[in-house]
């Protein structure tokens, strides 16, 4: 994993890439921390970076909203909240953008519990929408992968990677932060383990 914790030779200290500390490593120590608050949180945050968006929308349409935040603009959880802090106009996005990269159709995500609860508490102006139809998602499906120059290759796509904002500048990253080279990792000449 990028982000795998690391224990140095010296003076046995575990260095926790998550939380970006380090302490004296023995089991309750090590069982102290990874349980942690601080910890799961600095794990969860580093985690969601890189989840897609049928996931992220997934999981707040399984939300409530968050009234503090929907009334202030502003919430004292911040990304630890458990309530949802889109507006229905971020989840009509968000929903349009699953739908683009070939997720879900929009239509199959108003069969979600929680959607009958939302559409009570925020009604949808679903005229905005086209409808959609198991037919058609395959249909177009068919075609984009028909498309594709390799019946079973998927297109490629590039990825520009961001550091998270806060971060330290990218020299003083440990290794397994830092992102790869834009061609990726070189090949070692015949390295041997062991």
């Amino acid at each position: 994993a990028a982000a795998a914790p690391r224990v140095s030779v010296m003076g046995k200290r575990y260095f926790c890439d998550y939380c970006d500390r380090s302490f004296q490593d023995n089991l309750h120590n090590r069982k102290k921390h990874l349980n942690g608050l601080q910890h799961l949180k600095a794990k969860k945050v580093w985690y969601d970076m890189f989840r897609d968006a049928a996931a992220i929308l997934l999981d707040e349409q399984n939300k409530r909203p968050c009234r503090k935040f929907l009334l202030t603009g502003q919430c004292d959880f911040g990304s630890n909240c458990r309530f949802s802090h889109m507006s229905e106009r971020d989840l009509q996005e968000l929903s349009i953008q699953v739908e683009v990269e070939g997720g879900i159709p929009l239509t199959w995500l108003c069969l979600l519990p929680t959607e009958e609860r939302r559409a009570r508490e925020w009604p949808l102006d679903i005229a905005e929408f086209p409808e959609a139809h198991l037919e058609d998602w395959l249909e177009k499906r068919a075609k984009r992968l028909s498309a594709a120059p390799s019946s079973r290759a998927e297109p490629i796509r590039t990825t520009i990677f961001q550091y998270p904002v806060g971060w330290p500048p990218v020299q003083e990253l440990p290794p397994s932060l830092r992102a790869p080279p834009p061609g990726g990792w070189p090949l070692q000449p015949s390295v041997q383990w062991g």
